[in-house]
């Protein structure tokens, strides 16, 4: 049995004055974005990157946009080192992006950190200690002051470092296991480094608040973050960032609404890759804010390509229905949201909107790469006759007349019920050409000819049944009457042409194709439906009727 009495409130809440942030109800402007895929990320794979990976994949951050790129821990291991000389040695940092390295406050690793970032044309040196209760007690057994003056002693060697290096460095700290600290304790070690560090005008300093572990639900954190941006010293020339994990699954959240508290930089990792359940997913945050009208500032508008470099970079698998990035997020199977999104799609189309407000899609699909045909309307045993009809309209130009669409949808539901599977746009297509376009039947006409007298149009028309050529002649107040009346006549069927329906799929002109769609109702009240295409109407009319006739006398339903 579970027993929860074993677990206690491990967080620590702020003064409720600390909750201005409630009052704000959307996010103004992005965050700076600093990915860390290349640090947090990486360690936290099976098999971490390859040097060649890790080019690779610095490569697909620079073209989504970062300029900022956590690349590594350098003193942990060859290749973190290597791959960080790499890019120094051979001029790939690009002047307007800054990488960052991680060390802890041990002066070895602190060393071999500035060693490894030597020439750098930019680079953030982010060290930090462990402040939480859990990781004093447990782990360091050590007091505050301790802790504090670990935290003091690694400021001031990175800053007498700085000096002696050649490069540009900015630094930054995290009082690491920010979440399981006393709020008050957190600041006084942050103040304490920042008294250090002397930020200025010239010298930024960013104090990072991690959520190494997530403890609380998101407003608590939001209101901790309130309370160290409100409280630290130098405000005005400190970054206030945040480093979400997501052991709740609210990361997205934690994030949120720590930047409506005050934080203006974000650590995070594409696809939320990271240790334990991961870090916040930055391509969430990012499309979150487009979706609201604000530009992110970061280039998401090839996923298919980005989801293809991570999984192949990492080994990971982007799941089906990770927000925005996901294969499944924008399909609808259902018959009933299938409708919603085919009318919305329309309405949008006929009224020329230029705002985004289709029914159950949060945002355009092709605005990151997507397709409605693939990525939107997907046919299965559930889906309805708007979708199914919204697909091959949209996809192949076939605009079939309701009560059409809705006989082609069961006949779709039931082949993909049987089958149990998926019916992709071609499926579909070629569902919808075997059992109603230009049927080739045992009846064909092989000539015809008009003319009109009065309001009667007069037909010549010669039909083919088994090799077999019969002329007749007929009458209609239209040209497909008069096909239609000498067809019964020929076959002696009775039935009434019930539905006629036709339009342009392409070009303008004497090229352009037209589409002609046919209902016969029996005289017990069944419908049979026929389509036809032609560069001339009034054969295009005519295979459609023939079409329709021989599913009628052929059974086809």
């Amino acid at each position: 049995m579970m027993d929860s009495t074993k677990y206690r409130v491990g967080y620590f809440p702020v003064s409720d004055k600390y909750n201005k942030w409630v009052t704000r109800d959307h996010i103004e402007k992005p965050p700076v974005w600093c990915s860390v895929d290349m640090r947090d990320g990486n360690q936290s794979l099976v098999i971490p990157m390859s040097l060649e990976e890790k080019l690779e994949y610095y490569k697909v951050l620079l073209e989504v946009g970062f300029k900022e790129i956590e690349v590594g821990f350098p003193a942990a291991s060859e290749t973190e080192y290597e791959f960080l000389r790499t890019l120094i040695d051979n001029n790939m940092i690009p002047q307007d992006v800054t990488v960052q390295v991680l060390t802890q406050c041990r002066e070895h690793i602190i060393r071999k950190t500035f060693d490894a970032c030597k020439g750098a044309p930019s680079a953030i040196i982010h060290f930090y200690n462990s402040v939480s209760v859990a990781q004093r007690e447990q782990v360091f057994k050590k007091s505050k002051e301790e802790i504090k003056q670990i935290a003091i002693d690694g400021a001031e060697l990175v800053k007498k470092l700085a000096r002696e290096y050649e490069g540009n460095f900015r630094f930054e700290y995290s009082p690491e296991s920010f979440t399981g600290t006393e709020p008050e304790f957190a600041l006084e070690v942050c103040n304490a480094v920042l008294d250090v560090l002397e930020p200025s005008e010239n010298n930024n300093v960013i104090i990072n608040l991690p959520v190494t572990v997530e403890m609380s639900l998101p407003h608590v954190y939001a209101s901790q973050v309130e309370y160290m941006s409100n409280n630290l010293k130098y405000r005005e020339h400190v970054t206030l960032s945040l480093h979400p994990h997501n052991d709740r699954g609210t990361g997205v959240a934690d994030t949120e609404l720590a930047l409506l508290a005050g934080a203006e930089r974000v650590e995070g990792t594409l696809f939320g890759n990271g240790e334990r359940t991961g870090n916040v997913d930055i391509i969430t945050l990012a499309l979150n804010m487009y979706s609201h009208g604000i530009d992110p500032g970061l280039d998401l508008s090839n996923m298919n390509y980005l989801v293809e470099k991570y999984e192949r970079c990492t080994r990971m698998h982007v799941y089906e229905r990770a927000p925005y990035a996901g294969a499944l997020v924008f399909a609808a199977f259902s018959g009933s949201h299938q409708d919603a999104i085919a009318k919305g799609m329309k309405y949008r189309s006929k009224n020329k909107l230029k705002t985004w407000n289709v029914p159950y899609i949060p945002i355009d699909p092709q605005d990151i790469g997507r397709t409605y045909d693939a990525d939107v309307i997907r046919v299965n045993s559930q889906s309805g006759k708007g979708g199914i009809g919204y697909l091959l309209e949209h996809t192949y130009g076939y605009n079939l007349p309701p009560k059409m669409r809705e006989h082609f949808s069961y006949l779709c539901k039931d082949i993909s019920d049987h089958e149990h599977k998926e019916l992709k746009p071609d499926d579909v297509l070629e569902i919808f050409t075997a059992n109603y376009l230009n049927i080739d039947g045992n009846i064909s006409v092989t000539d015809f000819d008009f003319m009109r007298e009065n309001d009667a149009v007069k037909i010549n028309i010669t039909f083919m049944q088994d090799g077999v050529e019969t002329e007749m002649e007929a009458e209609g107040n239209g040209s497909l009457s008069a096909i239609n009346n000498a067809l019964k006549a020929y076959t002696g069927q009775e039935y009434t042409l019930q539905v006629f329906t036709q339009h342009s799929m392409q070009g303008q002109g004497s090229r352009s194709v037209a589409a002609s769609y046919i209902g016969l109702q029996t005289e017990t009240g069944e419908m049979f439906w026929g389509a036809g295409t032609d560069t001339d109407v009034i054969t295009a009319s005519t295979k459609a009727l023939l079409s329709a006739f021989h599913n009628m006398t052929k059974g086809g339903k």
